[in-house]
This record gives C-alpha cells, structure tokens and sequence, in this order.
C-alpha cells in the first residue's frame, strides 16, 4: 500500500500526470481500495469524460497531508474521516463551502457550520476477534472485558496517531471514564492497562486484518463496516460484538479541498457521494450505514436492520472531545504508548 501511495505521489507530481489536468478528481480517503474503485466506476460512468484517482490513506494522514499542501493544493474532494477531524480542516481553511442539495435531510450532527462539510456515513466501533480461537460466549462483550486477564498479550491495536478509528475510539473511552467532566486522567489509566493488553501497534488495517486472522492477536477494536466486509470478501476467521454498554458512532463525511484544482469536479462528487443510490448501494456492497434521514428502513440491507436495534451510540460530548483529542493523543503517544506493562 505504501508502495502504490509512492507511486500515485510521483504521478501526481508529473507534468500532464496530475490533477491540474481538466478531466481529473483527485480523492484523499481512508476508505480502502473495494469501496474505492466501485464508486470511483460509478462516478466515471455518470463522467465518462472524468478520470478519479484515489489517494488512500489513514484519516489523520489525509488532514496532514492537506495542510501541508495549503499553499499547492493537489486534492479536489477529502472523502472520510470522523466529523471532527473535518471540523479541525474547516477551522484551519482547508476546506471550501459547498452545500450539497441533499444536506437538508441528514441529522444536525451530520454537518459542520458554515457548509464546509456533510456527513455521508455512521460508523459504529466494535470489538472484533479470530472466530476460530474464540467462541462468541468467550468474546469480550464490552469494552472493558478487553482489560481481563484472559486477553493479555492478544490484543492488537491500529496504530492510533494515523487512524481516525482508534482516535475515535481512545477519545471516547477517555470522555466515558471521565463521568462527562472531560478530566482526561481516569481515561489515562484505562488506556495504560489496554497497552499492557496490547502485543503490537499495527502500521495499517491489512495487516491488522492479516494478524487477526492469524491469531498472532485474538481480539482488536475497529470499525463494524470494516469486519462485516472481511466476513463477506474473504475467508479470515473474524466476527465482532457491538459493546453491551455503548459505542463511539462517527460521523462520517466528506468536503471539498478550498483552492483544489478542479472544483466543480469535486462539487459534483459530494452531490454523487450524498445520493440516495450511492448510499443504498454502499449499504449494499460495503456494509455501510446511511447518515441520510430519509432512505426508507425496508430498503436498507437486512444486515443493516438487524443491527441497529443493538447499536447503542454513546453519550458523548463531541465539541469537547473534538477540542481535546490532539491533547489527549499526545498525551498518550509521549506517557502510555509501551508503558503499560511496566505498570502491571
């Protein structure tokens, strides 16, 4: 993956190669390669004209690559992350006002102020682990269960500080065990005893999906849409709990990139992204859930219908967490990261 993100670099950087060219959308994602080049064909067949490229990175990598492309910017549209990582782009001027015509009908907490971005997807985190050495009654059913004794040395982690999912889920695990006062310390210590679970900090999701299926770990947290296209593309032991006492439901969006090169391009990519046939057809193919209000339940998946009864989103304080993150994130990479076994 590295390799390709090398390569589609360079190109991006050759004259005549790079999205200064008129019938090019280039798209900073995390959203990984199946999803990617079924919705970048799609699109293609509304835009026969259009050639999409896709950059395919973890969530924070996609806002540090944009900053550091501020003055040069090389994407038209940034295509998944949580919401407040948007919300940190739309404060620091990355990104370019435009309200897609379906923006009316998602949930208040579906847009940021001032048009910047939408929300296309929820995305509920769940505990995911290898089905062949772990029954479901032995699965850890919520969060805390990861903590027992029965998972140490088994767990492995996303790398946190490059993947919008664990910082999502660190961030609220630090607001739950605060009770609501955003004291991050309690939340401290919690992390402190899933590092000493922890047996390795995974460079990307395909490996950890490797790993897992491996059973060189036997539990992870991630996100449900995730596992649920494992289970159906591949032949990986791995199934999942949604957390008995809540989860971390994120926001999902997407935006234009202020200053990309082809912005009505861009313009015309959020409006296909929002639609309700590429959300019914993303629940379909990949497993994800509509952040729009108005697609009828009976024609969302039966997986989908399923599971939302047992989705508990937890209470959460967002503008908060968002304020704290990057705090509480380097708060854990330079005290907690590799030190929780010290602590046993």
């Amino acid at each position: 993956m590295r390799v390709t993100l090398l390569l589609l670099t360079l190109l991006l950087l050759l004259p005549g190669c790079g999205p200064s060219a008129e019938n090019t959308l280039v798209v900073y994602t995390p959203h990984g390669r199946d999803l990617l080049d079924h919705f970048g064909a799609r699109f293609q067949e509304l835009h026969p004209e259009v050639q999409v490229q896709w950059l395919d990175m973890g969530s924070q990598e996609v806002l540090d690559r944009l900053r550091s492309e501020r003055t040069n910017p090389q994407a038209d549209v940034w295509w998944g992350a949580p919401s407040d990582m948007f919300a940190q782009g739309a404060e620091e001027g990355l990104l370019e006002p435009y309200r897609p015509s379906w923006a009316d009908v998602l949930p208040p907490e579906g847009q940021g102020p001032g048009d910047h971005w939408f929300a296309t997807y929820l995305t509920p985190e769940v505990i995911a682990y290898n089905s062949a050495a772990v029954s479901p009654e032995e699965a850890p059913g919520d969060w805390d269960d990861v903590l027992d004794e029965r998972w140490y040395d088994e767990v492995l982690i996303r790398e946190p500080l490059a993947s919008g999912t664990m910082r999502t889920i660190f961030s609220a695990i630090i607001y739950r065990e605060s009770e609501g006062t955003g004291d991050p310390q309690a939340g401290y210590d919690w992390l402190l005893r899933l590092d000493a679970q922890t047996k390795e900090y995974v460079l990307n999701p395909t490996l950890l999906y490797q790993k897992l299926a491996r059973q060189e770990g036997l539990v992870t947290l991630w996100a449900m849409p995730d596992i649920q296209l494992l289970q159906a593309n591949t032949d990986y032991p791995i199934d999942y709990v949604i957390p008995e006492g809540g989860t971390p439901v994120v926001v999902d969006g997407i935006a234009v990139v202020r200053g990309g090169p082809n912005p009505e391009l861009a313009r015309a990519f959020v409006e296909f992204a929002g639609s309700k046939e590429a959300l019914t057809d993303a629940a379909e193919r990949f497993f994800r859930i509509p952040a729009r209000t108005d697609i009828d339940p009976e024609s969302l998946p039966d997986w989908l219908q399923d599971a939302l009864p047992r989705i508990r989103p937890m209470d959460l304080d967002r503008e908060l967490i968002r304020e704290r993150t990057p705090e509480w994130m380097s708060y854990w990479d330079s005290n907690i990261r590799r030190r929780g076994r010290a602590s046993r």
